[in-house]
């Protein structure tokens, strides 16, 4: 038994490694052979894990012979367009000029109810807002409004918006996050200043976000009323 648990997470281990050589993504950015890497690795793995009379050898090394190959793979499609283009596809128009493509829906096998699954979840919820629809060759599809149902901006009314930050979750569950007061600019003085004001304890915050401009929301345990 400790043999057992003992080989599963020295694999475990040679995975986590390989998955962060070949850099991070989440599964739905993977590319075609990204993706066919991370499933053979999963395989591979799962060999010497279920037979003991396996040696660790005959799991690691292929699967430090597939990270080589991804590596070599990805450099050949950095350097070479068309090495890339047969390898990941390319990107595919299914709007142009706010008309649906449905020969190419048709060659890709989209419903419509897949690109207004798409749409929705751009906050597009009219075809008639659609300039341009593409399927990018990770299987996601980027979008561009028409220019007059897109939102005004105020680069277009001249105005100047002060840079707030990003919000960070300085709070989560109770405790406090060093590298989200990093992020906002803040410390932790500031943090038990502000729960003061508020009349909370930190083990009664839920969450607590903020930006570098001062700006802050809090969530209840439990109760989860936003403050």
């Amino acid at each position: 038994m400790i043999i057992s648990i003992i080989r599963a997470a020295l694999l475990y281990t040679c995975i986590i490694l390989a998955i962060r050589i070949m850099g991070k993504r989440q599964i739905s950015e993977l590319q075609t052979s990204e993706l066919v890497v991370t499933l053979l690795i999963s395989d591979i793995a799962a060999i010497p894990m279920q037979d003991a009379a396996q040696p660790l050898v005959s799991g690691i090394v292929p699967i430090a012979v597939l990270v080589i190959a991804e590596i070599a793979v990805s450099a050949l499609m950095v350097k070479h367009s068309g090495f890339r283009k047969a390898v990941c596809g390319s990107p595919i128009i299914l709007i142009n000029n706010g008309k649906v493509d449905q020969k190419q829906m048709r060659r890709l096998r989209i419903t419509i109810e897949d690109l207004f699954e798409q749409l929705r979840q751009k906050d597009i919820f009219s075809l008639q807002d659609v300039a341009y629809a593409i399927m990018e060759t990770n299987g996601k599809i980027s979008v561009i409004k028409k220019p007059e149902k897109d939102m005004v901006s105020a680069e277009m009314l001249q105005l100047h918006v002060p840079d707030k930050g990003m919000e960070a979750v300085i709070i989560s569950d109770g405790e406090i996050s060093d590298f989200s007061l990093k992020l906002c600019e803040k410390d932790t003085q500031w943090v038990y200043q502000i729960l003061k004001q508020e009349h909370y304890e930190i083990q009664d915050v839920f969450i607590m976000t903020a930006n570098r401009s001062g700006e802050y929301k809090i969530i209840k345990k439990a109760k989860g009323s936003a403050v």
